[in-house]
C-alpha cells in the first residue's frame, strides 16, 4: 500500500521541516512505499506568483465595488472593507514583483545583498496582506491561520475550507489531489505539527476525501495530538471531522501498525494511538506507548521533497540528535508529543549522530543543518562536537540550548571549532523571583556566563525571552528588557514574546500555584484550543503594559530584527545563513 505523507501550510517556507522525512525513513526502512508531499512549500510557491496575485487583485476590486454600491454596510463590512483598502495599492503593487522576491530569496548574490534581501521579504510579506485581506476575515502567515471564530466548532471548520475562503484551495484541486491519484495512494497522512496547520489541515482532508473516498486519511502530529487527547466521546468523533483516523503521539510505528491493519483487513481499534469513530462512543483509542527508542530509527530521509524550491540559496537540513525535554520541569511549558509538559528525553546514540550527519551532508549536498529538537543535554552536544571535529565533518550548525553552568568557555570554544554558528538561549526572563516561578534551574547569572562563552567562542547568541508571566510585576517584566540591553553587544537578535496560557502546562494544572483565580473555555469552543484564565490580583496597570511595549520598541530600534521566519528572527534558516 502505498502512502502519501502531506505537510500542509501554514509554516516556515525557507527550509524542510522534520516531520515527514522521519516518518518516512522509517516507513521506507519497513517496506511501506512513501509520496512525501510538501505541500507547505508548494502551495505557497504556487500562491507567491503573478497571475493568482493578479485575480487576487481583481478580486479586490470588485468586491469593493460591490460594497461601494450599498447603501450601508454592516459591522462585519466595515471591518472587510477596511482590510481591502488597507491592501488596495499592495495589491496593484506586488504582482509584477513576486518573481523577483522569489528569486532573490533563491540566489546567494542577492541573499546576502541587505537591500535586495529587504526588498525581497517585504514584498512577500505584502503578498501574504493581500492573501489575507482578499479573503477577509483570515490572517494568514508563514506561522498562522487565523478567522475570528475559527476552528471553534466544525460547522466553522467547513466554511473555512470552501473555495472562497481557502487561499489554498486552487492547489488542493488541481495540484495535490490529481498527483495522489495518479500515484494510487491508499492512506493520505497529514502532518499537523503547528496550531497554523490546523484549519489547513481539515481543509485538505474533506477536498481529498471528497475526491478520493477510497482512500483512507489519517493525520498525526503535535498539533492535533495535542488537541485530541483531550477529548472524549462524541466530541472526540466530531473533532475528527473529515479524517477516517487520527494517530496520536509519536507517529512511527503507530502509522506502520495503521497501514499493516488495512492491509491485512483488520480493525484499526486493535492499533494503539489510533483514534478511530465507534458507532456507541463516538469515538476512542486505545492507550498504548507513545514514545520511540530513538537509538534504533534511521536518520530522516528527504528523498523525493522539492529541495530546489524552498525559499534560501542554500538548503538548511533539520536534525534531530534528541527527543523530549532532559530538564522538563518549566512550569509554562507544554510542548510537542505529550498529554502534559514535555515527552521524555531520549538521545541517538553519538556515533549514529555522526554517522547520519555525514551521510546527509553527503547525499544532499549541504553543509548547514538545524538541530531541531525539544532540547539537547549539554554533555551531548559537547560529546557531539568532538564527535564532529574528530571525524573532519565539516558543516555549519545551530541548536536551541538551555543555559547550563557546564558551558564553560572551553567547551564553547569546542562547540565552534565543530561547526557551531548560532545557539538560542531559553532566558525567558531577566527576573530572578520569575525564573524561580518558571522552575527553569539556571540562575540569570548563569545565563549571562554562557552568553558570554559563546559569544567569545564566535558563536552567536540568540534570546528567547517573554513577559507576562503570572504574578510578574511591571518592574520585573522591565529587568528583562534591561537584561537585553545590558548585554546589547554580545546578543545576535533575540525575541520578546507575551506568556500563553496552555492546557498541558503546570500552570494550568495548578493554577492556584500561581495566582490565578481560575481558568475556562469559551462556551461553544467545541474543539476546546483556547484556555483562558484571570488572575487573583492584577499584576500590571494597563499603563504599565504599554510602558512595557514602548521600551520594548525602543530596545529594537538599532536592531536588525524581522518577523519569523525570516534573517534576524531566532533559530531560522536564513539567519543561520547569514552568520
Amino acid at each position: 500500500m502505498r502512502v502519501a505523507l502531506v505537510y500542509p501550510p501554514t509554516c516556515d517556507p525557507t527550509a524542510p521541516y522534520l516531520a515527514i522525512p522521519t516518518i518516512a525513513a522509517f516507513l521506507r526502512e519497513n517496506g511501506v512505499e512513501v509520496l512525501p508531499v510538501d505541500a507547505n512549500i508548494e502551495a505557497f510557491d504556487a500562491l507567491l506568483r503573478e497571475a493568482p496575485l493578479v485575480a487576487l487583485r481583481d478580486r479586490l476590486e470588485a468586491r469593493l465595488a460591490v460594497l461601494d454600491g450599498q447603501e450601508g454596510l454592516s459591522h462585519t463590512e466595515q471591518l472587510e472593507y477596511a482590510a481591502l483598502v488597507r491592501a488596495r495599492a499592495e495589491a496593484h503593487a506586488i504582482p509584477e514583483g513576486i518573481a523577483q522576491a522569489k528569486a532573490t530569496l533563491r540566489s546567494e548574490a542577492t541573499f546576502h545583498d541587505p537591500d535586495a534581501y529587504a526588498s525581497a521579504v517585504a514584498t512577500i510579506d505584502a503578498a501574504l496582506r493581500v492573501v489575507s485581506a482578499t479573503h477577509h476575515p483570515l490572517h494568514l502567515d508563514f506561522t498562522a491561520y487565523r478567522t475570528p471564530f475559527g476552528l471553534t466548532t466544525m460547522d466553522e471548520v467547513e466554511l473555512a475550507g470552501k473555495p472562497g475562503a481557502d487561499p489554498f484551495d486552487d492547489y488542493v484541486e488541481h495540484t495535490l489531489i490529481p498527483r495522489l491519484r495518479d500515484a494510487k495512494v491508499g492512506v493520505v497522512g497529514l502532518s499537523v505539527c503547528f496550531p497554523g496547520q490546523l484549519q489547513p489541515a481539515y481543509a485538505f482532508a474533506q477536498k481529498i476525501k471528497r475526491a478520493l473516498p477510497e482512500v483512507h486519511v489519517t493525520c498525526g502530529g503535535p498539533g492535533i495530538t495535542q488537541m485530541l487527547i483531550r477529548l472524549t466521546g462524541h466530541r472526540l468523533a466530531r473533532a475528527l471531522g473529515p479524517f477516517d483516523s487520527a494517530c496520536v503521539f509519536e507517529g512511527e510505528h503507530t502509522l506502520l501498525a495503521l497501514v499493516r491493519a488495512l492491509e491485512e483487513g483488520r480493525p484499526l481499534r486493535e492499533c494503539a494511538n489510533v483514534v478511530v469513530r465507534d458507532r456507541l462512543m463516538g469515538a476512542r483509542w486505545l492507550a498504548g506507548h507513545g514514545m520511540e527508542d530513538l537509538k534504533v530509527l534511521p536518520p530522516p530521509d528527504f528523498d523525493g521533497l522539492p529541495l530546489d524550491l524552498y525559499l534560501a540559496p542554500k538548503l538548511v537540513l533539520p536534525y534531530d540528535p534528541t527527543r523530549g525535554c532532559y530538564w522538563g520541569k518549566c512550569t509554562f511549558c507544554h510542548y510537542g508529543l505529550a498529554e502534559v509538559g514535555t515527552a521524555t528525553y531520549r538521545e541517538r546514540g553519538l556515533a549514529s549522530m555522526t554517522s547520519h550527519l555525514q551521510g546527509l551532508k553527503e547525499k544532499y549536498k549541504t553543509h548547514h543543518f538545524y538541530f531541531s529538537q525539544d532540547s539537547v543535554a549539554p554533555k551531548t552536544l559537547v560529546k557531539l562536537a568532538q564527535g564532529i571535529i574528530d571525524a573532519g565533518l565539516d558543516i555549519r550548525w545551530a541548536t536551541d540550548l538551555k543555559p547550563e553552568k557546564y558551558l564553560t568557555q572551553e567547551r564553547a570554544d569546542v562547540l565552534r571549532k565543530a561547526g557551531a554558528v548560532a545557539c538560542a538561549l531559553g532566558v525567558e526572563s531577566g527576573s530572578p523571583r520569575v525564573l524561580e516561578l518558571i522552575d527553569k534551574g539556571a540562575p540569570i547569572e548563569v545565563v549571562s556566563d554562557v552568553m558570554d562563552h559563546l559569544t567569545e567562542a564566535g558563536i552567536a547568541a540568540e534570546a528567547m525571552c517573554f513577559t507576562e508571566f503570572p504574578t510578574e510585576t511591571h518592574d520585573e517584566a522591565l529587568d528583562t528588557l534591561a537584561f537585553l540591553a545590558e548585554r546589547r553587544e554580545k546578543l545576535a537578535v533575540y525575541i520578546v514574546g507575551e506568556f500563553g496560557l496552555t492546557h498541558g502546562s503546570l500552570v494550568a494544572q495548578e493554577p492556584a500555584k500561581f495566582g490565578i483565580r481560575e481558568t475556562w473555555e469559551l462556551s461553544g469552543d467545541d474543539l476546546g484550543l483556547g484556555i483562558f484564565f484571570a488572575p487573583e490580583t492584577p499584576w500590571k496597570s494597563d499603563d504599565e503594559r504599554a510602558d512595557v511595549d514602548e521600551q520594548l520598541a525602543g530596545l529594537s530600534e538599532g536592531w536588525a530584527l524581522r518577523p519569523y521566519p525570516w534573517a534576524g528572527a531566532v533559530s531560522t534558516a536564513h539567519t543561520i545563513l547569514y552568520y
